[in-house]
Order: C-alpha cells, then sequence, then structure tokens
C-alpha cells in the first residue's frame, strides 16, 4: 500500500503539479518541502496507516498558512487536498 501511496504521490509531482503553476502555501510562508514532498516522506518512512494524523496536521498547517498569506499581500492556491484554497500574494 505504501508503495502505491508513494507512486501516486510521485506522478502527481510530476504531472500535475508542475502544470499548477504554483506551490502549497506552507511552502511559500515556510519554506522547505511542498505538502506533496512531506507527505511522500511520512508515507515512505511511516507507511500509510501511521503518516494518516501527520499528513491530516501538515495539511491544517497548510491551511493556516493559506490564511496567513490572505492576510498579506501575497496571492496564489493552496494545495490542500482536492479543492485550492485561495490566497492574495
Amino acid at each position: 500500500m505504501s508503495r502505491a501511496v508513494d507512486a501516486l504521490i510521485g506522478q502527481y509531482q510530476v504531472r500535475l503539479s508542475p502544470r499548477k503553476g504554483y506551490s502549497c502555501a506552507h511552502r511559500v510562508a515556510h519554506g522547505g518541502a511542498s505538502c506533496s514532498g512531506a507527505v511522500r516522506e511520512l508515507v515512505r518512512g511511516r507507511g500509510v496507516a501511521r503518516a494518516l494524523v501527520p499528513t491530516v496536521t501538515r495539511f491544517v498547517a497548510c491551511y493556516q498558512a493559506a490564511r496567513l498569506l490572505m492576510a498579506s499581500d501575497v496571492s496564489g492556491v493552496c494545495c490542500c487536498g482536492p479543492i485550492p484554497i485561495p490566497f492574495r500574494f
């Protein structure tokens, strides 16, 4: 299961993410890995089941970063899950 999820995230990073033209709010606000990169490392290191809570925590942090950026003069879209969360640069 971990390999399948890792492969799906890899395909997302290679095929979809570059076409979106933006990065997740967490990466924009704090630097470091994007949400997909962080989740991929979690799945690789812990497996799918044990990565679930940290993944949700990361998406919540991304949402909070999007809110932080929304309050600033920054604009873009957060990639938290299937529904993009808009924010301004």
